[in-house]
């Protein structure tokens, strides 16, 4: 009898476009989708980093380089990815010793790090790349 149990056909939903997440998935998704960003755009950041150091030539074909809309722009997201990352660390932090994990208070530091990410991102971002 518990095998038949086990066995009941469940509702299966595959559309992904139709999965309604609430605002602390979305997070986790977006926090876990800027870490990944952060680790493999790493090597390109130090190599630039790097080759800015060697000599003042460097640092100005570096600087030309950065001061391409394009460039900015991608700059500019990586800024809010790592805001991201490291605002939502904290709050990940902060669950684990068992701060705030009722319902209302997940949804509230969800808004709390999206806005406090969002907000840094454009003071550094315009402080340092306009």
């Amino acid at each position: 009898m518990a095998e038949m149990i086990l066995k009941k056909k469940r509702p299966k939903n595959l559309d992904l476009m139709t999965i309604r997440l609430p605002l602390p998935g979305i997070l986790s998704i977006v926090h876990r989708v800027s870490g990944a960003v952060i680790f493999l755009l790493l090597p390109v950041l130090l190599c630039l980093f790097e080759s800015s150091l060697t000599s003042p030539e460097a640092f100005a074909a570096a600087k030309s380089f950065v001061a391409h809309p394009l460039v900015k722009l991608i700059v500019f997201g990586l800024i809010w990815l790592y805001l991201h990352h490291f605002c939502a660390g904290i709050r990940y932090l902060l669950l684990d010793m068992h701060k705030g994990i009722d319902l209302a208070s997940a949804r509230l530091s969800s808004k709390i790090v999206f806005a406090v990410s969002i907000a840094l991102t454009l003071i550094i971002g315009g402080k340092v790349l306009w």
